[in-house]
């Protein structure tokens, strides 16, 4: 027996546990992010539940490991969960993957194996510690799940805070510190049982000691190192160049740079010959660099200056003296346009406060109202109506063959996103829109299909009311819904003429007048724009056209996803050929992964097995209780990722942040399941079962009807509402697993620590085929298919008892 004392003990060191292990996968998808790129985030999930999954795999190798005792066990799992979570982000930070070589650079492969080692390893510490509390105590289990996921709600809402005080690598300390902490409390529950004396507190103390004093020295084997190919380090590769200021918040990083290398005026006609201002950079996540005037006077900007050489300029000349909105102005640049051309007041809406500290004068200009919230929560709670909105260029150019970016929700770039931006217009109001010029056709012609589908979703004619135009590495599109004058359009064309820029398409728009400045060898986006413009089957034009430019919607807003699979021959024979990340098979990625994730499940699930039989026993036999098993425990850890990473997307656009949208829903989540499991004993276990499916089911109808009509309220109602509306499915997710073990326990408790890995090996499979699912049918089949995994673990309940 345990005395009371003691069995606190264990659930507090349980809780610190599992509140680290989601502080640190938070936390490293922000790392990843900034080190890296965003889309690499995604694969920390997979990564924990290897981790999870394979803890079950070793306690179901060695079925009495750390049973008879499991405080003292435990204590050097959480050890072994403070030391691998600081070693593992050492040793990627001091070996970086390389993913623009990976194609003709072996070695990387073998780096990448090692980071998903090493990276592995914290999660299937802490997953031990819970698998091994399960199996020594399977009478307590919806008590041990139950204290697992309240931990791991507490670490997603400290996930929210200590990025701002401690910095991203600051935080990777704080969770190691909360192992060191947890070991501590396990060392006090097993007493003397441990058999080490002083040294079973010694060990944790001082390891929690020099992760403290590591957050007060931050020494430089803590920094950070960013991928070569970010924009921070390019720019700070020029001589002199060096950082003002690096800043951290929940959602970010922010640095500013001082370099006289720094040009960034997107789109900027060839005319414009006179000297540039100085500017200085800033770069989000390392990324998305934007050029900041500093220091700029008011008089010193009019038409005639490097503004008036700017697309954007072009919707200020139609609509003089315009109100404008402003949509993520980033650096600014669009600010100091919109006043350059005589806007008479300023809407700048920008989600970021550090960018907006960063970009100093820009939004301190007379006339400049700055609103810090996402531009999609404005427009949708805004009365105002504006002469012009500008949906801000924030990102780089980047090649869309590389798909290195297909994974990234851009919620601004939307069906619902334009019919909202539409909706903020005054009368004979213009919404512009700038993005790169992609050869072949392709990032443009989405724009363009995406302007044109928002029009006609409101009864409007796009030939009548679109003017698109390029430069030599961008396109706008200025959208007017009470259509263009041929006053308007002489003054445009005028305009386009002063300084080179080519007319695409206009109402009027003759081949002739087409393709005259920045000259190809044939109108391919003249040719790309007209024949989108007059197809009488638009759903034909779309599965015709090379790249895969249907327009984005909320339930499937991946603008930066161009792949189809005629594109497969062209992509393998340019592997090892070409720069790119991943040699440009982005979307080739995630099927490697796939295969990858299956082939580790698959090995976290068949080597117990096969390593009972090479012993002489089979663990958990008869064969149709394993196979039971298998079907129930590895259907729900399908259907609850299938369920868990859709949400989280979705919630991105509800909330405005990625880092929010995922921290929300695992909070939610993981907080009600800790409810759901506590309370798993009074529900009938088909009844739960029955009701998790009905309510996936119900969500993708639900859902976006209740976002909506709470998506222009303030952010801390709208975290509200979020967790309310995941409450209900939360709650009963966390009944099926403890159920599950219960039944275990009563008929086969040996295959317990099996069925918690193939439990985690099955939710590695699903966190991929998620981003595979959402990629190509939208996050609503993906809640769907969580259903049906769920509701296959209902059948197997119902054909045969575990």
């Amino acid at each position: 027996m345990t005395s009371p004392n003691r069995t606190s003990l264990t659930y507090l060191g349980l809780f610190l546990v599992s509140a680290g292990t989601l502080l640190y996968e938070i936390n490293l998808t922000r790392l990843f992010s900034v080190a890296q790129f965003y889309h690499f985030a995604f694969m920390i999930v997979s990564l924990a539940l290897l981790g999870f999954g394979a803890s079950g795999s070793a306690l179901a190798l060695a079925p009495r490991w750390g049973r008879r005792h499991p405080e003292s066990t435990l204590l050097w799992l959480a050890l072994g969960f403070a030391l691998s979570s600081l070693g593992g982000y050492l040793l990627i930070n001091l070996l970086p993957f390389d993913s623009f070589s990976i194609a003709w650079d072996r070695r990387q492969v073998v780096v990448l194996a090692i980071h998903y080692v090493v990276l592995a390893a914290p999660f299937f510490c802490s997953g031990a510690a819970v698998g091994l509390l399960l199996s020594a105590r399977p009478g307590r289990a919806s008590r041990t799940y139950f204290v697992n996921l309240l931990g791991s709600a507490g670490g997603c809402l400290l996930a929210l805070v200590a990025p701002t005080a401690l910095g991203g690598e600051g935080v990777v300390l704080f969770s190691s510190a909360l192992g060191a902490s947890a070991a501590l409390l396990f060392a006090g529950a097993a007493g003397r049982r441990l058999g080490l004396g002083l040294a079973r507190w010694a060990i944790p103390a001082v390891v929690l000691l020099c992760c403290l004093a590591g957050l007060f020295l931050r020494p430089d084997l803590l920094t950070l190192r960013l991928s070569p190919y970010k924009d921070l380090s390019y720019a700070l590769n020029v001589p002199g160049a060096r950082t003002v200021s690096t800043r951290w918040n929940a959602f970010s990083r922010v640095d500013l740079v001082e370099s006289t290398a720094i040009r960034s005026l997107p789109g900027l006609s060839y005319r414009y010959s006179r000297p540039l201002p100085p500017q200085w950079g800033v770069t989000v996540d390392g990324g998305d660099l934007g050029g900041v005037m500093i220091d700029v006077e008011p008089g010193a900007l009019d038409p005639s200056g490097f503004a008036g050489f700017l697309p954007s300029a072009l919707a200020y000349r139609l609509r003089p003296s315009a109100e404008a909105l402003l949509l993520e102005p980033r650096a600014g640049l669009d600010i100091l346009v919109a006043k350059a051309m005589g806007a008479r007041y300023i809407t700048a809406v920008e989600p970021n406060p550090l960018v907006v500290k960063a970009a100093g004068s820009a939004y301190q200009l007379p006339g400049v109202e700055t609103v810090l919230e996402s531009g999609r929560s404005y427009t949708k709670r805004s009365q105002k109506e504006y002469d012009v909105v500008t949906l801000c260029l924030t990102s780089p150019y980047r090649p869309v063959r590389s798909g290195a970016y297909s994974l990234a929700e851009e919620y601004r770039y939307t069906v619902e996103a334009f019919d909202d931006y539409l909706a903020a217009l005054a009368p004979a109001g213009v919404l512009q829109v700038t993005r790169w010029l992609q050869t072949p056709p392709s990032e443009e012609t989405r724009l363009l299909a995406l302007a044109v589908t928002a029009l006609e979703r409101r009864g409007g004619a796009p030939a009548e009311q679109i003017v698109f135009f390029r430069g030599y590495n961008t396109a706008t599109v200025l959208v007017k819904p009470d259509g263009f004058s041929a006053a308007e359009l002489d003054l445009a064309r005028d305009w386009l003429a002063e300084r080179s820029f080519d007319l695409v398409f206009a109402p009027d728009v003759r081949l002739e007048e087409v393709n005259r400045y920045s000259v190809l060898p044939e109108p391919a986006y003249y040719r790309a724009a007209t024949s989108l413009l007059s197809s009488s089957d638009r759903e034909d034009w779309l599965g015709a056209f090379p790249f895969d430019v249907t327009p984005p919607t909320d339930n499937r807003p991946f603008f930066g996803h161009y792949f189809k699979w005629r594109q497969a021959p062209q992509v393998w024979r340019e592997a090892g050929h070409t720069w790119q990340p991943f040699g440009g098979a982005g979307y080739f990625v995630l099927l490697a992964l796939l295969a990858l994730a299956t082939a580790a499940a698959l090995a976290v699930i068949l080597l117990p097995l096969a390593a009972g039989r090479l012993a002489g026993r089979v663990p958990g036999a008869p064969a149709g209780l394993r196979a039971s098993t298998l079907a129930y425990f590895g259907l729900i850890g399908l259907g609850f990722l299938l369920g868990e990473i859709p949400l989280a997307q979705q919630f991105i656009l509800f909330l405005g942040q990625p880092v929010y949208g995922l921290t929300a829903v695992l909070f939610g989540l993981l907080f009600f399941s800790g409810l759901g499991s506590w309370a798993s004993e009074r529900v009938p276990h088909r009844v739960a079962l029955a009701a998790l499916v009905a309510l996936l089911l119900a969500y993708p109808l639900l859902l976006p009807r209740l976002l909506a009509l709470f998506l222009g309220s303030a952010l801390s109602l709208r975290l509200l509402v979020a967790v309310a509306a995941l409450a209900p499915l939360g709650f009963l997710l966390g009944m099926p697993f403890p159920r599950g073990i219960g039944r275990l326990e009563q008929s086969a408790p040996d295959l317990i620590p099996w069925a918690w890995g193939v439990n985690g090996a099955a939710s590695v499979v699903a966190s991929v085929s998620a981003a595979l699912l959402a990629l190509s049918f939208g996050f609503s089949w993906v809640l769907i298919a969580g259903a049906a995994c769920y509701a296959g673990a209902l059948g197997v309940l119902l054909l045969r008892k575990m």
